[in-house]
């Protein structure tokens, strides 16, 4: 099979037609260029190049290969290239688990800084609940996960990416929606709530039940689900109230009224971003370190605060 060496002195040949401009172009003699084409036409089986001593022309065989050379040289150039980059991180595949909720606060940031730094790097997403997330890390499914605490097991990594306040979502018109003040907890003590699901959503249902005990307030719970945008509807429906991350006011459901509410704490939704300690894939390891907020991100700037 003929080499691109081979391939490029026959390029060089064809556009220079001129066998000492060809040479000259490739910093080598006549005697081994004339060589070069002679073995390449051997290993092809057909005449390339008429050569007399007035003129060099393209045989009919030599005008249609040519464009096929160009191809084979210009894609083996880029193969060469393109295999750089990997090491470096700049060419790959990252895996990336999110969390429903989470879409709205981070990945509009996370897709628009990720095509600012590493535009060549594809990032291939996949919605799932925290549990599937570290089971996808474990596998090695996943590259990163955009979950919720806590997220120990062994081998994985976290850093806080997101912190949100939650407001409560209220039906338009309800009594509560129009209060000229900000909401506390203890209105919402014997109101109709939707509430998260202790399973598929454990972690929204714990940080709302112990939310609920520290400040002495009971709700009805009067639905369980798993996702925000379920409980929109739910609350549009009149349903009941629900408390939800800021960034699903972002989503602007007609019929749904956002309000602030005082917490015990003042952003206590967190979503962290979580990998393996032992990766080796180098898209990652960019990602990581030019990507990813060097502080967490918030959605105050996202959410207007009517009543603070």
């Amino acid at each position: 099979m003929f080499s691109l060496a081979r391939l490029s002195c026959f390029i060089a040949v064809a556009e220079e037609l001129h066998f000492g401009r060809a040479a000259e172009r490739l910093h080598m003699t006549q005697p081994p260029l004339s060589r070069q084409i002679q073995q390449l036409e051997t290993e092809l089986g057909v005449q390339l190049i008429d050569r007399t001593t007035r003129s060099v022309t393209l045989t009919p065989a030599g005008v249609a290969f040519l464009p096929d050379a160009r191809r084979i040289v210009q894609l083996a150039e880029g193969a060469a290239l393109t295999v750089k980059r990997v090491p470096a991180g700049d060419l790959g595949t990252v895996v990336i688990g999110f969390t429903a909720a989470s879409a709205h606060a981070v990945l509009p940031r996370l897709l628009d800084s990720a095509r600012a730094h590493l535009p060549d790097v594809t990032l291939e997403l996949r919605e799932m609940v925290t549990s599937a997330q570290i089971e996808g890390l474990m596998t090695g499914e996943l590259d990163l996960g955009m979950a919720r605490p806590p997220l120990k097991r062994p081998g994985l990594v976290s850093r806080p990416l997101l912190h949100e306040r939650l407001l409560a979502a209220l039906p338009v018109g309800h009594p509560l929606a129009d209060l000229p003040r900000q909401l506390t907890l203890t209105d919402l003590d014997g109101q109709d709530v939707i509430m998260y699901s202790p399973v598929q959503a454990r972690y929204f249902n714990e940080l709302l039940i112990s939310t609920f005990t520290i400040a002495g307030a009971t709700p009805n719970y009067v639905q369980y689900v798993t996702q925000v945008h379920t409980m929109l509807v739910l609350v549009r429906s009149g349903i009941g109230i629900a408390l939800v991350p800021a960034s699903a006011a972002t989503l602007h459901p007609d019929g749904v009224a956002f309000r602030s509410i005082g917490a015990f704490r003042e952003r206590p939704v967190e979503l962290d971003a979580v990998w393996r300690s032992d990766s080796t894939n180098p898209a990652l390891l960019r990602l990581l370190r030019d990507v990813l907020p060097p502080r967490e991100w918030t959605t105050d700037d996202l959410v207007e605060d009517t009543f603070s």
